[in-house]
């Protein structure tokens, strides 16, 4: 991830060029307005650069699964508002991405004015990678900035193809988090250790088979345990349990020791007969003594300090799923003694924390620790792509 372009390579007086800059404005929306301006809040400081800077900024990005036909219900005119409101600018939306509308709507713009373009994914071509359809979006720019990684690992005409056709480069938001995980998984300090949970073991088999040969130690919580815990012979009562996997979590097992990878999973746990918030039938056990009517919920006290001391001794740590139910009280605890004492390790200077995924940042929140992590990735797709070990085609595209 090394050797792209960043801002800093365009210089300081953009006037007269015009920048077309992929960002991700697939915002969530209820009743019609935008309910969460996260993504938008990340690209800001790109965008506002470059105005300031002179340039004409013409904003790309999809919107929902169109499939290549226009709905009104998906159209980027739905999400000018909100944009405005964050940028505290007024902004031009065109209905076009390419061809005689846009050029007339680049004539009109002023140095340092914005645009949104209508929503990518209304023409085939967006998610065909096509080469033509490219061409014509790139013939009103002088240049090209991709400050969406949460849509890097997607192969299409404004993720990766523009930055053929024109002179590209890593916008801030994207600067930021491929400086991050260079230093996570990259060029780490060790020890390194990586939090993986959330419900099933399938979800992230990739992720599981990679790290094991990545990190010193791998810490497994939420459900996907209990399938590493069943295949160590553990009765996991009526846990979440993927049984048919039993034998991959047994290869990943003995693929971390080939390779010096300590795995850590629960040697005690929180167990209940019925998920409800502080049910009556809670309790906490050993492992082995979880009841045939019972299921695991979270990791346990002693196991959880067990795992706070082991992040003390390391430098980095990768975070993705939380390690228990953490959206329903009790089975919140465990995640959130981890997720403070990773966020204290990390105010101490002592560890660089990169953590990622929806659920991830949701229980990093609820947590109250947010804001003490080195960085925290909102990609969710992508994020978990690169903790696969795989290239993604937005990044690769831009020379990194």
């Amino acid at each position: 991830m090394s050797g792209f372009r960043t801002l800093d390579d365009l210089g300081d007086d953009l006037s007269g060029k015009v920048a077309l800059v992929r960002v991700d404005l697939n915002l969530p929306m209820k009743d019609g307005d935008v309910t969460d301006t996260t993504r938008v809040r990340a690209s800001a400081p790109t965008i506002l650069e470059l105005s300031e800077k002179g340039a004409k900024v013409l904003l790309l990005a999809h919107f929902g699964r169109p499939r290549g036909e226009r709905n009104s219900t998906m159209s980027l005119s739905l999400v000018v508002g909100a944009v405005e409101r964050v940028l505290d600018k007024e902004i031009m939306f065109v209905p076009e991405v390419a061809g005689p509308v846009t050029g007339q709507s680049v004539g009109i713009l002023s140095d340092g004015d914005i645009a949104i373009l209508e929503n990518t994914r209304f023409w085939k071509g967006e998610e065909a990678n096509d080469a033509e359809f490219a061409q014509a979006i790139a013939a009103v720019a002088d240049f090209y900035v991709n400050d969406a990684f949460s849509a890097a690992h997607r192969a299409h005409a404004t993720t990766e193809g523009l930055a053929h056709l024109l002179p590209a480069y890593a916008g801030r938001s994207m600067q930021a988090e491929l400086e991050a995980l260079q230093k996570a998984l990259g060029t780490p300090e060790r020890p390194v250790a990586a939090v993986v949970g959330g419900a099933k073991v399938s979800s992230k088999l990739d992720v599981l088979r990679h790290l094991v040969g990545q990190v010193d130690h791998l810490i497994i919580g939420g459900g996907m345990a209990n399938t590493f815990l069943a295949a160590k012979g553990v009765d996991v009562g009526k846990s979440l349990c993927e049984h048919d996997l039993t034998g991959t979590a047994t290869e990943i097992l003995e693929a971390a020791d080939r390779s010096g990878c300590t795995v850590h999973l629960p040697y005690d746990v929180v167990v209940a007969k019925e998920f409800a918030a502080n049910p009556e039938s809670l309790r906490t056990c050993n492992v082995h003594e979880v009841a045939a009517e019972e299921m695991i919920l979270d990791v346990g006290p002693a196991a959880v300090e067990a795992l706070a001391d082991v992040l003390k001794t390391c430098r980095t740590l990768v975070w993705n799923g939380p390690v228990g139910a953490f959206e329903t009280e009790p089975f919140d605890a465990a995640t959130v003694w981890l997720a403070r004492t990773a966020a204290a390790l990390t105010r101490e200077g002592s560890l660089v924390s990169v953590a990622g995924g929806g659920d991830t940042v949701a229980a990093l929140n609820h947590a109250g620790v947010a804001e003490d992590f080195t960085y925290i990735s909102t990609a969710g797709g992508a994020f978990l792509e690169w903790m696969e070990g795989r290239e993604l085609p937005g990044v690769k595209a831009l020379g990194g």
